[in-house]
């Protein structure tokens, strides 16, 4: 990890306190980082400022969650992420190769924001615990497909015949699966990176 500089530590403390000037710092420092990281996603600048803009907003706002001076870059990459998939899918972008490489940049955007932001052992575990409550309360059978593709890696064809249905009863039930996954991981743990964290 590359070391701090103490005036950057200095800035973070007084940013955590609420000072404009210690913001004003992060700002300029990550600003033109985060609107190339939504200009990959959104291919308009105009729509990637005021991505840009609200994701800033985002940090002020929950400058009380980061912890370290080493947090802010991912939280802002998080957040970025969320918004320009969510602007994409609002303005239903269909388009199959559009969504193919969207698919292919968050997969890999995820993993690499995922590895940057530390995780304790005890907020690992809590995780873990809440992700095996919701899927021991899916519909049976969508548990029983989500058990066996995600944890017995079976394709889709050995649980449809093993469970004597058809392969598109199976992708439907997992999709309903990690609809309701994301959806209450969502509410549990707004900032992570859902996707990743169901694949790993």
């Amino acid at each position: 990890m590359k070391e701090i500089k103490h005036n950057e530590l200095d800035q973070f403390k007084a940013f955590k306190e609420g000072d404009d000037f210690a913001f004003n710092f992060f700002f300029n420092k990550y600003y033109n980082r985060v609107l190339g990281f939504s200009i990959q996603f959104l291919y308009d600048k105009d729509d990637a400022k005021n991505v840009t803009q609200e994701v800033f907003l985002k940090l002020w706002i929950n400058k009380e969650k980061i912890e370290t001076v080493n947090g802010i870059l991912p939280f802002l990459h998080t957040y970025a992420k969320s918004i320009c998939l969510n602007l994409l899918r609002h303005n239903r972008v269909k388009d199959k190769f559009k969504n193919d490489l969207l698919n292919q940049k968050e997969r890999q955007l995820d993993t690499q924001i995922l590895n940057s932001i530390h995780f304790d052992s005890l907020e690992l575990t809590e995780l873990e615990v809440l992700i095996n409550k919701i899927i021991a309360e899916l519909p049976e059978k969508t548990k029983q497909v989500y058990l066996k593709k995600r944890f017995e890696n079976k394709k889709n064809e050995e649980i449809a015949m093993e469970m004597g249905v058809t392969q598109k009863a199976v992708e439907a039930h997992m999709t309903k699966a990690l609809k309701i996954l994301k959806e209450q991981l969502s509410d549990y743990l707004p900032s992570l990176l859902i996707i990743t964290l169901l694949n790993s």
